[in-house]
């Protein structure tokens, strides 16, 4: 059986699903790190992949994927919004260190909501890609030597500071210039010493 038969055939009773059920299709995913007094660094709590050299991206299991527990493998998605836990909790930890905001521990938590029906292609009106995303903080602070505690308008000041520095959070926020571009060679057998190419690209 080709890989390609395999997926189909691992896949076709997961669409079947979704059309006779539209909302199993839809997920939530969930990032996490966590912040403490050491450093300005941000923790990623995620699957086992962490522990090898490298991160391995696979299917989701809503799209056909191997349970990532046994796997290793991370859902695209789910790297996502690693990475915007990681850049804002790092912005959050560095702009608190310039306001002098004593931060003892916290956690930074990522939500998006996904429909996989989109990305499946079983309803072609469903969207493709994560819709709506819930980006929060919890913290503790610490205490400072004048005594005095943190107060609203720091916690305020912390909050739109760090959403205007977080680069991953911006980047959502103002859809950068993107282009694709794909490029394949081989395929056929050729002449020694000639190598066919094919290619596509657009800007999004």
């Amino acid at each position: 059986m080709s890989t390609a038969q395999a997926l189909r055939e691992k896949q076709a009773p997961i669409k079947s699903s979704y059309r006779s059920d539209p909302n199993a299709a839809i997920v939530t995913l969930k990032s996490s790190g966590s912040l403490d007094a050491s450093s300005i660094t941000c923790k990623l709590s995620t699957g086992s992949a962490v522990k090898e050299a490298s991160k391995v991206a696979g299917l989701h299991p809503k799209a056909g994927g191997d349970d990532p527990d046994i796997s290793g493998e991370l859902c695209s998605g789910d790297m996502l919004l690693e990475a915007l836990v990681a850049c804002a909790g790092v912005t959050l930890k560095a702009v608190a260190t310039a306001l002098a905001i004593p931060i003892l521990e916290g956690t930074v938590t990522a939500e998006g909501d996904l429909d996989f029906k989109g990305t499946l292609g079983v309803d072609k009106t469903a969207p493709v890609g994560i819709t709506s995303i819930r980006l929060g903080f919890d913290l503790k602070f610490g205490e400072r030597e004048d005594g005095k505690g943190v107060t609203e308008d720091e916690v305020e000041r912390l909050g739109k500071l760090t959403e205007r520095y977080c680069v991953v959070l911006q980047t959502l926020v103002n859809k950068p210039e993107l282009s694709v571009r794909v490029v394949g060679r081989g395929g056929r057998k050729e002449e020694p010493g000639v190598e066919r190419e094919v290619a596509w690209g657009m800007k999004v």
